[in-house]
């Protein structure tokens, strides 16, 4: 039997974790796959996944900035992806492209299980409502928090992406609000920073009165791009983590989607730490 082949695509990709973390996986549960990097051209990306295919690939990761193009292939997508109008994650088979969004997912889990967290009752604040927002409100709202603010510098955009998760929050009983970043009040149990700040060395874009004594305060970006955020989330006594588990837990969402097996992200994860 051959080796199955799986990717990466993006632009930048070199700096990817995710062949280390998928060929790790594969090794802890026995599967027989290699995984690579593609850098895509930024006009390339519908071309070079048609190419992954003809050569054989059975799915790849989706990484910036291709995520909303994802979404736009014909494809069957799972209710989340649908949402997120964003997909980091598709698989190929006899019935086409299955697209998927595992990042949400991969926060909820990184909260609850590698965090200790439970979401549910908890007042949250999203920064941001950009891509990585996106991608992460679906299983947030579906973790049964009592309220998520959606707080972004275009109050608009921030809206709009409300107003598209508003039947999913009725249904499970979460309130959804959209103040503009100048208009937030109150403090939160849990703090996310879904925002290119921490990309771009940015200012962190709310005033430390939003983190509750012993908040969790969670940066998506990992790394040297979220020092920054969790220094600030520290000094003001947070509890601060990256974006490392959820990067971890993505991927075993997404090892999941083609393997049909649960990778053991906790063990992975902590040896990845050790790493860096």
């Amino acid at each position: 039997m051959s080796t199955d082949l799986y990717c990466v695509m993006g632009n930048p990709v070199e700096h990817s974790k995710s062949p280390w973390i998928h060929a790790r996986f594969a090794q802890l549960t026995g599967q027989d796959l290699r995984y690579e990097k593609r850098l895509v051209a930024r006009d390339a990306f519908a071309r070079t996944v048609q190419a992954f295919r003809d050569e054989g690939g059975k799915g790849c990761n989706v990484t910036v900035p291709f995520k909303f193009e994802a979404a736009a292939l014909p494809a069957r997508q799972t209710d989340r992806a649908r949402l997120a109008q964003a997909c980091n994650t598709l698989r190929f088979d006899d019935g086409g492209i299955y697209a998927d969004n595992t990042d949400g997912v991969g926060l909820v889990d990184d909260i609850t299980r590698n965090a200790g967290v439970d979401l549910a009752g908890c007042d949250v604040l999203l920064i941001g409502a950009g891509g990585a927002a996106a991608g992460v409100l679906g299983p947030l709202i579906e973790a049964r928090p009592e309220r998520i603010v959606v707080a972004n510098r275009t109050q608009g955009k921030a809206s709009s992406l409300m107003a598209r998760h508003a039947a999913l929050a009725a249904s499970h009983r979460v309130r959804l609000e959209a103040p503009g970043l100048h208009e937030l009040h109150g403090s939160f149990d849990i703090v996310i920073n879904a925002t290119s700040s921490s990309l771009s060395g940015g200012a962190i874009p709310v005033a430390p009165g939003v983190l509750r004594p012993g908040a969790l305060a969670c940066d998506l970006m990992y790394g040297p791009a979220a020092q920054g955020f969790i220094e600030w989330a520290q000094r003001h006594g947070a509890v601060a983590r990256d974006g490392l588990g959820m990067l971890v837990e993505q991927a075993a969402q997404a090892f999941l989607v083609w393997r049909g097996v649960r990778p053991p992200s906790a063990q992975v994860l902590a040896e990845l730490r050790a790493t860096l």
